[in-house]
C-alpha cells in the first residue's frame, strides 16, 4: 500500500472513530489508532466508545472480518459524562490538564466545571484528581447523543489543544536552552575562554596604569 492510499484509509478510519480520545484502545488518541488499523498493526475491535456499530463500520471500511469488542479494552456502555462535586473540588487544575478536549473550565484554587456538552466521557480526568471529587454519570437530555458533528468538534478541540501544548513546550525548551547556552561577550554567562581573556585584559590594564605612574600602585 503506497503512502497516498494509506493516508486516505487512515483519514477514513479516523472519520469513523468517535473521537473520545480516551486511550482505551491502547493508543494515545484516536488518530494514532486509526493509523495502526490502516497499517494492520491493530485490530478493528478495540474502541469501546464506538461499540459494536463502530466495529461493523470499520469492518466494512477495511474489508476485514467482523469480530466482537475486545473485552481487554473495556465494555460498550451508554454515554457518560464527568461531573465535579463542587464542595470537594480544591481547584488543583489537574483535571483541566488531563482533559484531552478542553471540556473542563476553572482557575487555580477555584471550583472547576465540566462542560457536559463537550465532555467525551473519556474518564481521563478521574485518576489525577487528588480528592476524588469527579464521577462519571449517565448523560441525559441533549448530552446523551454523540453524533458525527460532536465527534468532529471533539477532534478539532483535541488538535487545537495539542498545537497549543506543543507551542508551550517549544517555548519552555527555548528558554532552557537560552539559560544553558554560554553567551561569551554578548551575554551573562561567559565561557571559560572569555573569562580568561577578560582576566588577561584586566592584568594588562593594571600593568599599563602602574607604568604610567612610575610603577606606583
Amino acid at each position: 500500500m503506497n503512502g497516498e492510499i494509506l493516508a486516505r484509509l487512515e483519514a477514513a478510519i479516523d472519520g469513523v472513530l468517535p473521537q473520545t480520545q480516551c486511550t482505551k484502545c491502547g493508543y494515545p488518541a484516536c488518530r494514532p489508532y486509526a493509523h495502526a488499523v490502516a497499517t494492520g498493526e491493530a485490530d478493528i475491535n478495540r474502541c469501546p466508545p464506538g461499540g459494536d456499530a463502530g466495529i461493523r463500520r470499520l469492518a466494512k471500511l477495511t474489508g476485514r472480518a467482523y469480530k466482537p469488542l475486545d473485552p481487554a479494552c473495556g465494555l460498550e456502555q451508554p454515554r457518560q459524562v464527568a461531573l465535579i462535586e463542587e464542595a470537594l473540588c480544591i481547584g488543583c487544575t489537574l483535571c483541566i490538564d488531563a482533559c484531552p478536549v478542553d471540556a473542563i473550565v476553572g482557575a487555580p484554587k477555584q471550583m472547576h466545571t465540566v462542560l457536559t456538552g463537550l465532555c467525551t466521557g473519556c474518564e481521563l480526568c478521574l485518576p489525577p484528581c487528588p480528592v476524588d471529587c469527579i464521577a462519571m454519570v449517565a448523560a441525559t437530555g441533549a448530552d446523551a447523543a454523540w453524533d458525527e458533528g460532536r465527534a468532529d468538534a471533539a477532534r478539532n478541540r483535541y488538535e487545537r489543544r495539542q498545537t497549543r501544548l506543543g507551542r508551550r513546550q517549544a517555548a519552555r525548551d527555548a528558554r532552557r536552552a537560552t539559560r544553558a547556552r554560554p553567551s561569551g561577550a554578548d551575554g551573562n554567562l561567559a565561557s571559560p575562554q572569555a573569562k580568561r581573556a577578560a582576566v588577561r585584559a584586566a592584568l594588562a590594564r593594571a600593568r599599563a596604569k602602574r607604568t604610567a605612574h612610575g610603577g606606583k600602585r
